[in-house]
């Protein structure tokens, strides 16, 4: 009987070394370029509009409040709801006070809706049956969804409750806020 030798290619450790080696060098050689030294590169930062989007003092538990951002088309409706337990992100006294955008992140299904109390979920999707666990930042708990609902960032100034940011890419969109 003969011994096939397989087939398989396998890098040797000396390749690899080589290999890992010259990636590393050129790493460095890169970012040593005469003209650079000393110089910071400016990242590129998104300014959210600022909204005023309802009161504090007005939220009753589990009583969802529609609004629209970061604008005001038909894909940047959101819910703010007073959940009674505290959530990921949440405002207010008992942290419990959370926004989310009210898309389906797998196909765009409206799911604003479909407020679930009983579970402090929001859904299911009507395309799909995705269902979000909005004490947890909006995390898909069932469904086809792979990503997390985009949450609105609040903050509160007196009484007075305002969105300052998305965390999450809007279904349908490659920026937030050029829709």
């Amino acid at each position: 009987m003969e011994n096939k030798k397989n087939d398989a290619t396998c890098i040797s450790r000396r390749t690899f070394l080589m290999g890992s080696g010259a990636a590393f060098a050129s790493t460095v050689i890169l970012t040593n370029i005469p003209g650079l030294e000393g110089k910071a590169i400016a990242a590129e930062m998104t300014t959210y509009p600022k909204k005023k989007i309802a009161r504090l003092s007005e939220l009753k538990t589990n009583e969802p409040v529609t609004f629209s951002y970061p604008d005001k088309s038909k894909n940047s409706r959101s819910l703010l709801v007073k959940l009674g337990t505290p959530a990921g992100g949440g405002i207010g006294g008992k942290r419990d006070v959370v926004a989310f955008n009210t898309l389906c992140t797998h196909m765009g299904g409206p799911i604003g809706g479909f407020y679930r109390p009983e579970y402090k979920a929001l859904g299911p999707c009507p395309f799909h049956q995705s269902t979000f666990d909005l004490t947890r930042h909006g995390m898909i708990v069932t469904g086809h969804a792979t990503e997390s609902l985009p949450q609105v960032l609040l903050e509160v100034e007196g009484d007075y409750i305002y969105a300052v940011g998305l965390i999450g890419l809007i279904y349908g969109r490659y920026d937030n806020l050029k829709g």
